[in-house]
């Protein structure tokens, strides 16, 4: 696992999975709170983001980006905290957890159990303190949501970018015109660099990118 120091307040931690695959969380340090985004394969998945800021007073909120077991299986350890999602992330977490931990067991870091976002949301939610927005973005799943940081410039886009450079476009749930707007929306923000589920730190470039291997 390696810890880098994204901007003044944003931290990647990123796994290399043996099967061939990163995953990404993120800590973004607001004034108020500390913001966790997803929560990875399990207990040991999500302890080295806990630590990270264990001497830190600020109460600490998690957003899960999608319903998919990798951003999920740690909700449990922080279920002292505010845990927000999309209301259908909400639904769909509730329906498929004990389907995906049977199907995907053989990543869980840890422990896991089911435990469900406490605050859901429809299309936007904003923390004015912090300069922190959760907005909804359907794409890579009907649930998805992306948070901008508007202080250090930074957004998550979830899985909403492919999971490496060859593959830029993801498994796409929407339909294509739908996340073509998602992309259209991503570029009108305000942001210098781009994270995301599975691949390496982006810039605002790469959805021209995406636009032209999609059309």
């Amino acid at each position: 696992m390696e810890i880098n120091q994204l901007k003044s307040r944003n931290i990647i931690f990123t796994y290399n999975i043996p099967d061939g695959w990163d995953l990404n969380l993120q800590l973004v340090k607001g004034n108020k709170y500390n913001y966790i985004i997803d929560t990875g394969l399990g207990s040991l998945s999500i302890l080295p983001v806990i630590n990270y800021i264990k001497d830190d007073k600020k109460p600490t909120i998690v957003i899960n980006t999608h319903s998919h077991w990798d951003h999920i299986w740690g909700n449990h350890v922080l279920g002292d905290s505010v845990i927000i999602s999309h209301y259908l992330c909400r639904e769909r977490m509730d329906q498929n957890f004990e389907d995906m931990l049977q199907k995907k067991r053989k990543y869980l870091n840890g422990e896991t159990r089911k435990y469900l976002p406490n605050l859901t949301f429809e299309n936007q939610l904003y923390f004015p303190e912090d300069g922190i927005r959760l907005f909804y973005t359907p794409g890579h799943t009907k649930d998805s949501i992306s948070v901008l940081d508007e202080v250090d410039k930074v957004i998550n886009v979830g899985d909403n970018v492919g999971d490496n450079l060859e593959e830029l476009i993801p498994s796409l749930e929407c339909e294509k015109s739908e996340y073509m707007e998602t992309i259209e929306n991503y570029k009108k923000l305000e942001f210098e660099f781009l994270v995301s589920g599975h691949n390496t730190i982006l810039k605002k470039d790469i959805f021209d990118k995406i636009q032209a291997m999609i059309l």
